[in-house]
């Protein structure tokens, strides 16, 4: 249903929004309380060239992940002040382009990071005891009776969880393990300074090297940020360093993941198994792992309740509203912009 049945009209001496797909009708009728808005009644995503059309006359946009925002965008977009995105990585976004432009680029952490975790767990669970591969024999009348070895799966409680990436979500994730009695293990560039009083970590995570991780974790969750520098972070070398039976969970973005050598390693059973809620070039992921019933996959859900996509939208929303009304925005991205922004007058 489209969110508004007639067009806005615009107002004089209003800032202007473009909201690029459908958001929640009464936070938008919100902002459409601050600003003149265009919407993407049909939520069908505009072409690079239809968007740029939109983006005439307009000072600040909210875009979804799935929004490539670079500087030929940027470039037929002369009044533009402020591109907002809703979600929390911006591998979407060419931050240096947009700095080099004046125009201000923000994100929405923290009001995802509960959800995001319950989601990493509801995959390594599902994987873990093949939740999926057994609804789905089961489902297809399969089930004759109570089998000892039925659908054997790998035990949670204990196991050396594995996190490659400790940042908000990771730490989230790790504070869970805490009630399956799980050691906690973790990679980033330099060590974190974790604290259990800081109600961050639990005092078990502890830091080690790459290669360690990848040979001594039964679960694997990946989390880091998708650039240049992640980019199939983990290969063909990486994946054959996990343990055989150990399950992958990638929960980060399409990309850091090799999909085509990790489908080679699956059929090794090197990850046994693997829950995916991000894909190479999704929603156009590699048919290959369609067949493999040691995989669990999802469209990318993994911030999907209710309260965490409406305060993605709300911070989302408010921080378009600081930038346009001349103030600082809770989740800057390109801080060294802001002193030389391009600043929407009031008329």
């Amino acid at each position: 249903m489209p969110l508004n049945e007639t067009p806005r009209k615009a107002a004089p001496g209003r800032a202007r929004v473009l909201v690029t797909r459908r958001v929640f009708p009464d936070l938008l009728e919100q902002l459409c309380q601050q600003f003149d808005v265009a919407d993407n009644q049909e939520d069908a995503p505009w072409s690079t060239t239809e968007l740029a059309s939109r983006l005439q006359g307009v000072h600040g946009v909210l875009v979804d992940p799935a929004r490539r925002v670079d500087a030929q965008l940027l470039a037929d977009a002369p009044q533009l002040c402020a591109v907002s995105n809703v979600a929390v990585g911006y591998n979407n976004l060419d931050l240096a382009a947009c700095t080099h432009a004046g125009i201000v680029a923000t994100n929405t952490p923290d009001v995802l990071t509960e959800a995001t975790a319950d989601h990493a767990w509801a995959l390594l669970m599902a994987a873990a005891r093949r939740v999926v591969e057994s609804d789905r024999w089961t489902r297809a009348g399969n089930w004759q009776g109570f089998a000892l070895d039925a659908f054997l799966g790998a035990e949670v409680h204990g196991a050396t969880l594995g996190i490659l990436g400790m940042g908000r979500i990771g730490q989230a994730i790790a504070r869970r393990a805490q009630g399956f009695s799980m050691p906690v293990i973790y990679h980033n560039r330099t060590p974190l300074a974790l604290s259990p009083d800081a109600g961050t970590a639990p005092p078990v995570a502890r830091w080690v090297g790459k290669d360690e991780l990848l040979a001594s974790a039964d679960f694997l969750i990946v989390l880091v940020p998708y650039s240049p520098a992640t980019h199939h972070l983990l290969g063909a070398s990486e994946l054959a360093q996990m343990k055989p039976g150990s399950v992958l969970v990638n929960i980060a973005r399409g990309g850091v993941v090799d999909d085509a050598a990790l489908v080679a390693a699956l059929r090794l059973g090197r990850p046994g198994a693997a829950a995916l809620d991000v894909m190479e070039n999704e929603p156009k992921f590699d048919s290959e792992l369609l067949p493999l019933d040691n995989v669990v996959l999802t469209p990318h859900i993994g911030s999907a309740t209710r309260s965490a996509r409406r305060g993605m939208v709300k911070l989302a929303m408010a921080n378009l509203a600081d930038v346009l009304q001349g103030k600082r925005p809770r989740a800057l991205l390109n801080p060294d912009v802001w002193e030389k922004r391009r600043v929407y007058v009031h008329k």
